[in-house]
């Protein structure tokens, strides 16, 4: 038999970067209104497991844009593996508890992505998991989706998926150029800002854009924004 699905791994342009990270958030927001359905009517597993399907489809976003940096084959099949790894991609899951923690600089939400990130990431796929299948775990004992998640929990993911997937402004070919242009040379809080001073002129974002974004980075401990 064929594969039924030939997954692409070369290079993207930026008109191709751009669609692709437009198609995850639009997939993003079915999603999550497909995961409020469900839970609007009880259906609490499944609608827990829809929402974190969102969110991996949100999660897209920053990996597309580092594949787009990616100048070597190496650095691209990387970032491949990434993009189709869901806990490369579930980050956006950890927010509540760091924000809760008292997170509101760039520096503070680096566990999204850290190695000590990676357990609560196999966490949240396991939640994924549980509200689609059966399983036996431990002792012989049957993990029932039902039984496995409530109401309580299916409600968190499902508001979180539906905050974070709210319409935004499609990303453009032009606003890929100018990342390119100014990140190239490396994911530091200069160049970002420099990116941002861009996008400003461009009319692509607006006036205090810089400012904002000079103040969210401004008590990094490290100079790397990735």
């Amino acid at each position: 038999m064929k594969k039924p699905l030939n997954q692409y791994t070369g290079f993207l342009s930026a008109s191709q970067t751009a669609h692709g990270i437009n198609a995850a958030a639009l997939n993003a927001r079915r999603l999550a209104e497909d995961a409020q359905l469900l839970h609007d009517a009880g259906r609490f597993p499944s609608a827990a497991s829809l929402a974190i399907l969102a969110l991996e489809e949100l999660g897209k976003s920053t990996i597309l844009r580092q594949l787009f940096l990616a100048n070597s084959e190496k650095e691209l099949a990387e970032q491949w593996r990434r993009y189709r790894k869901h806990t490369q991609k579930n980050y956006f899951a950890l927010m509540p508890d760091l924000m809760g923690r008292g997170a509101a600089k760039l520096y503070d939400l680096k566990e999204l992505f850290a190695k000590e990130g990676e357990l609560h990431r196999a966490t949240y796929d396991t939640v994924k998991q549980l509200g689609f299948y059966t399983d036996c775990c431990g002792i012989a004992h049957w993990s029932i989706p039902s039984e496995v998640i409530d109401g309580t929990l299916a409600a968190f993911l499902v508001s979180l998926a539906t905050a974070l997937s709210k319409e935004k402004q499609p990303v453009t070919t032009k606003e890929l150029d100018l990342w390119k242009f100014h990140m190239s040379a490396g994911c530091t809080q200069t160049n970002l800002l420099r990116w941002c001073s861009a996008m400003v002129e461009a009319g692509l974002k607006p006036p205090g854009y810089v400012e904002e974004m000079r103040h969210f980075t401004q008590d990094s401990q490290t100079n790397s924004v990735h």
